[in-house]
């Protein structure tokens, strides 16, 4: 006797399945995220009694099967840690159109020239589509295979009958298999694909690469299991009017997570930027009020940016508080903080915040560059072009030390800047750091205990400090 399909209610947010719809995920809490799925019950295949069921001995496990495979293009390599790892599953999201699938099939002409076989296999285009745009990007090579399906079937099917190194499904959301009878797309299918194509990458040794679309959150598409069953998650940030695009490893077991690659956008596709520092850099007016050079850290990367302030008296019963590329909440933490500890008048004035080229900054050294860039414009005293600075600041006042702040110096006075404002917690390791690089010339330290400390020594001492 058939037995009669399972109907169940999975969350389109989180993954969760339940017996009946409900208005808001018990587990989430996304509202009217409940879709409802026909589950095909299936008797479970059985499990070679001993197949890998013995503990050993760390020491005694075997080493991975090969090297990395680096792709060539330095800034890819850098955010995956070296380059893809074989039997490993890389998750590559972003909007529509900012460069996932030009990148990915430029990775796959750059490992095909150095003799390995890659497989792009494509749900969304044709191959003559798929020719197109690799003759555009230059990245014809015959070691890349196209393979135009949409069932999963298909896809093991061609990697059962070759032996790939680096495999791309794009995208993972427009592929189904037949085992389930949901639509494309859906939370079973996602779920279910992504899950036997990365224990296929394992079995068979492949690298494998997927596209996921993303939502207008920015978050990607699809339930938050198929982030945690692979093994690294690549997300593209930036506008696409923009001509840069930022890769960032927001999960990475073989590398460092938060590690950041810019790319330029061209007509030969994407193409990394050596300097990142002076790009980002590149325009800044120095005399300008307001604004404050960071010495910032992504990933293991120092790098400087620009943080712009523009404080300006509110026309509305209630201040505005506006934050591009930085976090919001601490925005008004910073201002609500210098109001009550230093008697600055922000709660009458409208608050507007950018960090100048697009990089969404998201760590605590932020504060001190924020803190100034307010100040300054709020008094219209510019900094100079001459000063860095980076530090986190308490709810009391007082700065505090971050990480690996001799690289933020490094990179300061690599750039050619004189002073370097810092916690004064930080300086002993800073000045050690310096006297063993032996820099020709190194800058200036400032080290502050304290917020007022610290504009005192800027100059903004006299911005009616209490």
């Amino acid at each position: 006797m058939v037995s009669k399909p399972k109907r169940v209610f999975a969350c389109t947010s989180c993954g969760a399945q339940h017996p009946k719809w409900l208005g808001r995920c018990p587990d989430c809490g996304a509202w009217n995220a409940l879709v409802e799925e026909v589950v095909a019950s299936k008797e479970p295949a059985r499990r070679a009694q001993g197949a890998f069921a013995d503990p050993m001995p760390l020491p005694q496990a075997p080493r991975a099967a090969g090297a990395r495979l680096a792709t060539g293009i330095a800034e890819l390599d850098r955010v995956l840690g070296g380059g893809f790892v074989p039997a490993s599953s890389v998750l590559v999201g972003g909007d529509p159109g900012i460069g996932k699938s030009t990148l990915l099939l430029q990775a796959a002409a750059a490992l095909a020239r150095q003799g390995h076989a890659c497989l792009y296999w494509t749900a969304e285009e044709s191959p003559a589509q798929v020719r197109m745009r690799a003759e555009r990007l230059q990245a014809l090579a015959e070691d890349v295979h196209v393979l135009h399906a949409a069932e999963l079937e298909a896809g093991e099917a061609a990697l059962a009958a070759h032996a790939y190194a680096f495999v791309v499904v794009d995208s993972i959301q427009t592929v189904f298999t037949e085992a389930l009878t949901s639509a494309p797309g859906t939370v079973a299918q996602v779920r279910e694909c992504a899950h036997r194509l990365a224990r296929l990458a394992k079995e068979r040794g492949f690298a494998l690469a997927l596209v996921g679309h993303v939502t207008k959150e920015g978050a990607i598409a699809g339930p938050k299991v198929l982030e945690h069953l692979v093994d690294t998650v690549l997300l593209f940030e930036g506008d696409r009017g923009l001509a840069h695009r930022i890769l960032r490893a927001v999960k990475n077991r073989f590398g460092a997570a938060g590690e950041v690659g810019v790319f330029e956008m061209g007509d030969a596709g994407l193409r990394g930027v050596d300097e990142v520092s002076r790009f980002f850099l590149a325009g800044r007016t120095a005399d300008a009020s307001g604004v404050v050079a960071l010495a910032a850290l992504e990933g293991t990367r120092a790098l400087m940016v620009e943080v712009q302030a523009l404080v300006a008296p509110t026309a509305f019963a209630q201040a505005k508080r506006t934050a591009v590329g930085a976090d919001a909440a601490r925005l008004m933490m910073l201002a609500a903080l210098m109001e009550q500890r230093l008697g600055l008048a922000f709660s009458q004035h409208d608050i507007y915040l950018n960090v100048a080229g697009g990089l969404r900054l998201v760590e605590p050294a932020a504060d001190l560059a924020v803190a100034l860039a307010l100040v300054s414009s709020l008094s219209n005293a510019p900094l100079g072009g001459d000063l860095a600075v980076f530090g986190e600041v308490g709810l009391a006042g007082e700065l505090r030390p971050v990480a690996q702040p001799q690289a933020r110096v490094h990179e300061a006075a690599r750039l050619g800047f004189r002073r370097v404002l810092l916690p004064a917690a930080s300086l002993a390791r800073v000045r050690e750091a310096l006297a063993k690089a032996k820099l020709g010339k190194s800058p200036e330290l400032l080290g502050a205990r304290t917020l007022k400390e610290a504009l005192e020594l800027v100059g903004l001492g006299r911005s009616g400090l209490r």
